[in-house]
């Protein structure tokens, strides 16, 4: 993606904003171990505006002169000798950046602005899921709480805007697609040589970097009873003689997510062939829903019914109104944004529009019985409907 689209993109958030006074703040490199880095990926929305994928970096975006102004972080000797760090001219060719700054300037440079804008805008995540914050955020935000009256977030409105992809944007959401999908078929044909989960992981990291992908998030490998904890990433344990392995995975292309999950089965038995039937079906009848224009209450309200129906047809639920019930079988979200970040905010929307990307992943978890089936796909919405962009990959047991 050239420097032309993220001039675009920063016209378009500028009017957004009414020509106001933006500063973010990506993500800072934070600890692994010792003096070993963890491995880094950065702020989605800094990512999105600028293209800087090192650490350490802000942008001031002045909407009123339309001038964008990246923040170099200060870096010692040392720190260059062993890390490197992307050069003052990369960082303009690949932003469109109107001026780069040291940080050491930073504040001086926000007074100067204060003068000319008593609000300025920014975004602070304060969202934690039971992690440690990166705390990129948090100290710029305290930076302008003290030079500015007014520091109002404005992620909402970035958001939006990402929400809706460009002709370039769906380019690469299709080649992640593309390259994660023959990456499942690939270990699908092969699947009774496996005989660990590690072997499957493997196989697919080694198909990612050899096109110069990564993984988007981290893989689950999940056989068994592991598939009944939606986030189980061990990725360790025995395969099954006779049983289902739950798979999702997805590729990172040009800084796009791919997000993919499909249910394999070893010699399954009857029950795990229906349970698996009985989501695949599910996931057929839901992503017909999608097209332009539906209300995203009325299409969560259907999707309730259809997965309601599911249950009750899987012996697991007897009364539609025990949400409890419902909830302690399919206890996640049936779809979520998907982009620069695997789960991408569609900024709120009432409504589905052209140009979003929304995955449809029913699933069934049954603790007591040891069985976790989920089927994902990646849907795209388009003027008159939608494509799915991972429907060449066979949902099949």
């Amino acid at each position: 993606m050239d420097s032309r689209n993220r001039r675009d993109r920063m016209q378009r958030f500028a009017d957004a904003l009414q020509g106001g006074l933006v500063v973010l703040s990506g993500y800072k490199q934070m600890q692994l171990a010792g003096d070993m880095a963890a491995p880094f990926l950065q702020e989605g929305n800094m990512w999105w505006l600028t293209g800087i994928e090192e650490p350490g970096w802000k942008v001031i975006i002045d909407g009123t002169r339309k001038k964008m102004t990246l923040v170099q972080p200060h870096r010692t000797t040392a720190q260059k000798l062993f890390e490197g760090g992307m050069s003052v001219d990369d960082a303009r060719a690949i932003s469109g950046a109107d001026d780069v700054i040291d940080e050491n300037d930073f504040e001086q440079t926000l007074r100067q602005l204060r003068r000319s804008h008593p609000l300025v805008y920014t975004v602070v995540d304060g969202r934690e899921y039971g992690f440690v914050v990166n705390p990129a955020q948090q100290e710029t935000k305290a930076v302008l709480d003290r030079v500015f009256e007014t520091v109002t977030d404005c992620g909402d409105t970035l958001a939006a805007l990402r929400a809706i992809k460009t002709d370039d944007e769906i380019a690469y959401m299709k080649k992640a697609a593309k390259l994660t999908c023959t990456a499942f078929a690939d270990v699908r044909a092969k699947f009774e040589a496996y005989r660990y989960e590690y072997e499957i992981e493997a196989d697919f990291n080694a198909s990612f970097r050899r096109h110069n992908a990564r993984h988007a998030y981290d893989p689950i490998v999940a056989s068994g009873s592991n598939a009944v904890t939606l986030h189980y990433g061990a990725n360790n344990c025995k395969l099954p003689k006779r049983g289902l392995v739950l798979i999702d995975i997805g590729a990172r292309v040009g800084g796009y997510a791919a997000d993919v999950t499909r249910t394999y089965g070893i010699n399954p038995t009857n029950r795990q062939r229906q349970i698996h039937s009985l989501v695949e079906s599910a996931q057929k009848k839901i992503i017909q829903l999608i097209k332009p224009g539906v209300e995203v209450h009325d299409y969560l309200l259907q999707v309730d019914e259809i997965m309601k129906d599911t249950l009750e047809s899987a012996g697991l639920l007897s009364d539609r109104s025990d949400e409890k019930a419902y909830r302690r079988y399919f206890p996640h979200a049936i779809s979520h944004g998907l982009g620069v970040d695997v789960h991408d905010s569609l900024g709120k929307p009432k409504t589905l529009q052209p140009g979003m990307v929304i995955t449809v992943e029913p699933g069934i978890y049954i603790e007591e019985e040891g069985i976790g089936v989920r089927i994902e796909d990646d849907i795209l919405v388009t003027a008159k409907s939608h494509i799915n962009l991972t429907g060449s990959l066979s949902t099949s047991l």
